[in-house]
C-alpha cells in the first residue's frame, strides 16, 4: 500500500473508531442505572467482545508463545483497567466528565517526566499542560467548593492512567517485518487482550452475583425505555470488538501521536451524544473547559520530544521495534524509557 494510501486509510479507521468509542458510555450508563453494577457491564462487554474474537485468537495462537508479555500488559492494562475505571466513574459522574478527564494523560505524564525524572520539556508542551489542567478545573467546576462526586473524579483519573498502555502497546512491532523479525498481528492481539482481560474480570466482578434478570427488561435513555439487550449487543460489537480492532490498525498506519490527535474528537463524540441521548447537559464553563482540556492536550501531545527511533529493549517474547513515525526508541536504559513514553503516549485514546 502507498504511504499517502495508508495514512489516508488510517485516519478513517481513527474516525471510525473515535465514534465507536465515543457511544460506549452512553450504551452502558443505561444498564448501570437499571441495576446493573458497573463492574458487571464491564464484564458482559469485554466477555462477550473476547468471545466474538475467540476465532482470531485461536488462529494466532502462536502469539503466546511469541509475546505473552505484551498480550499481559494488554490485557492488564490497556482492556481491564481503563474498562474498569471509567465504567465504575460513569455510576458517579456524567460521561462527558469521566472521557475529558482522561484527557489529561499527556499533562500527566509531561508532568511527571519534568518535576520527577528532572528531564526538559518544551514550552510549547508546558502551555498544554497549564491548559488542560485550567480546563479540567471549569469541567468540574472547582469555584464549587469541590462539590463534584470526588471518588468520581478518581476513578476517571484511574482510567486515564490505565489508557496510556493502549497506545504504547498498540504500536509495539509496527515495523518488525523490516528487520525480519514477523510482527505481532494487531487484531490477534486484541484478541488476547480481551480474553486476559475477561479473565481477570471474571475474578473481580464475579459475575455468578449479578441481576441476570435487567438484561431482559428496559433500560432508560432519557425518558424511552430502550431493550436493555439491544445496549449490551451496541457496547459488544461496536464500541469494544469495531472500536479495538479499528483503533489499534490506525495506530500501526499513523503512528500512536496522530491516531491519539484524532481520537480527540472522541471526547466530543461522547459529549455531544450523552447530551443528546441521555439528557446530561453540561454547563457553558464546563464546555469551555472541555475544549480547553482538548486544545491543551493536543498541543501537549504535539510537542512530545523526538528521538532518532531504535529498537525496543526486549525481554523474551517481547522483541518488538518501534516505526519511523511512532517517535523515540522504548526504554533502552533507566534514563531513556520516559522519553520513549512521551513519544508514544497518545492524548487521545482513552480507550473506553
Amino acid at each position: 500500500m502507498h504511504a499517502s494510501q495508508g495514512r489516508s486509510a488510517g485516519l478513517g479507521l481513527a474516525l471510525a473508531s473515535a465514534f465507536a468509542f465515543g457511544g460506549s458510555g452512553v450504551a452502558a450508563k443505561p444498564l448501570i442505572e437499571a441495576g446493573l453494577d458497573p463492574l458487571h457491564v464491564v464484564w458482559l462487554r469485554v466477555a462477550g467482545a473476547a468471545l466474538v474474537m475467540l476465532p482470531v485468537a485461536w488462529r494466532h495462537r502462536d502469539l503466546v508463545r511469541s509475546r505473552p508479555v505484551l498480550l499481559l500488559g494488554f490485557g492488564l492494562l490497556a482492556v481491564a483497567g481503563v474498562q474498569a475505571f471509567y465504567f465504575a466513574a460513569l455510576s458517579r459522574i456524567p460521561v462527558g466528565v469521566a472521557l475529558l478527564v482522561e484527557y489529561l494523560a499527556p499533562a500527566l505524564v509531561l508532568g511527571w517526566v519534568r518535576l520527577v525524572q528532572r528531564r526538559p520539556v518544551t514550552r510549547r508542551a508546558a502551555v498544554g499542560v497549564v491548559l488542560a489542567v485550567g480546563g479540567l478545573t471549569c469541567v468540574v467546576e472547582v469555584w464549587s467548593g469541590l462539590s463534584f462526586d470526588v471518588v468520581g473524579l478518581l476513578l476517571a483519573l484511574g482510567a486515564a492512567c490505565c489508557q496510556v498502555g493502549y497506545f504504547v502497546l498498540s504500536d509495539q512491532g509496527s515495523t518488525d517485518g523490516a528487520d525480519g523479525v514477523e510482527p505481532p498481528h494487531p487484531v490477534g492481539v486484541i484478541a488476547y487482550g480481551l480474553l486476559i482481560g475477561a479473565a481477570v474480570l471474571t475474578v473481580v466482578a464475579q459475575p455468578w452475583g449479578m441481576d441476570w434478570s435487567v438484561l431482559g427488561g428496559t433500560a432508560g435513555m432519557d425518558g424511552t425505555d430502550v431493550p436493555a439487550w439491544l445496549l449490551l449487543v451496541w457496547i459488544v460489537l461496536l464500541a469494544t470488538v469495531i472500536a479495538y480492532v479499528t483503533g489499534v490498525i490506525s495506530v500501526r498506519l499513523l503512528s500512536p501521536a496522530v491516531a491519539g490527535v484524532v481520537a480527540c474528537l472522541e471526547a466530543v463524540i461522547a459529549t455531544v451524544l450523552a447530551w443528546v441521548m441521555l439528557g446530561e447537559h453540561l454547563s457553558a464553563p464546563q464546555l469551555i473547559g472541555g475544549a480547553m482540556v482538548l486544545i491543551g492536550a493536543f498541543i501537549a501531545q504535539s510537542s512530545t520530544p523526538r528521538t532518532p527511533s531504535g529498537p525496543v529493549a526486549s525481554g523474551p517474547g517481547t522483541g518488538a521495534v518501534e516505526g519511523p513515525d511512532a517517535g523515540p526508541t522504548a526504554a533502552e536504559g533507566p534514563d531513556t524509557g520516559l522519553t520513549a513514553a512521551e513519544g508514544e503516549l497518545s492524548a487521545g485514546r482513552a480507550a473506553t
